[in-house]
C-alpha cells in the first residue's frame, strides 16, 4: 500500500452538484435558488442571527453574566467531617486547624443532623448553622 493507490470508503463520497447547466440536470434557468428575491441574486449573503427582521433570539433573551457581589459561605457537612464536631470552640480558625480551607473562605456554614446541637459552641461571626 502506498500513497498512490490511496482512496475514499466507497459512498463515502459524493460528486459536486453542477448548477446552471440546462434543464436536464434538474438544477438549470434558476440554478436552485427558486425564482428571484434578495437570496437569488449573486454577493448575497445574510447576517448571522439574522431572523428576517423579527427580533432575533439572541436580543430577545436576558443579558447574562450578572454575578452577585455577596459570597456564598463554603458549606460544610459535619456528617462526613467528625473532627468539627469535637472541637471545644467552634471559629474560623479552628476549623481550618482541622479542615483544609482555601485563603479566600470568609464564611462557613456547617450542615448536618447535628449541626443544631453545635450551635452553642460557635464563637465567630463567620460561621453559622443550617439549624440556628
Amino acid at each position: 500500500m502506498g500513497l498512490h493507490n490511496l482512496q475514499p470508503a466507497p459512498g463515502s463520497t459524493r460528486n459536486r452538484k453542477r448548477v446552471g447547466r440546462g434543464q436536464g440536470s434538474g438544477t438549470g434557468k434558476t440554478a436552485g435558488r427558486g425564482n428571484k428575491g434578495q437570496k437569488a441574486r449573486s454577493g448575497y449573503s445574510k447576517k448571522r442571527g439574522f431572523e428576517g427582521g423579527q427580533m432575533p433570539l439572541y436580543k430577545r433573551l436576558p443579558k447574562v453574566g450578572f454575578t452577585s457581589k455577596v459570597e456564598k459561605p463554603y458549606v460544610i457537612n459535619v456528617e462526613k467531617i467528625k473532627a468539627i464536631a469535637e472541637l471545644d470552640e467552634i471559629t474560623l480558625e479552628s476549623i481550618a486547624s482541622v479542615h483544609k480551607l482555601q485563603k479566600t473562605v470568609k464564611r462557613v456554614k456547617l450542615i448536618g443532623a447535628s449541626a443544631k446541637e453545635l450551635a452553642a459552641k460557635i464563637k465567630d461571626d463567620a460561621v453559622t448553622t443550617s439549624g440556628k
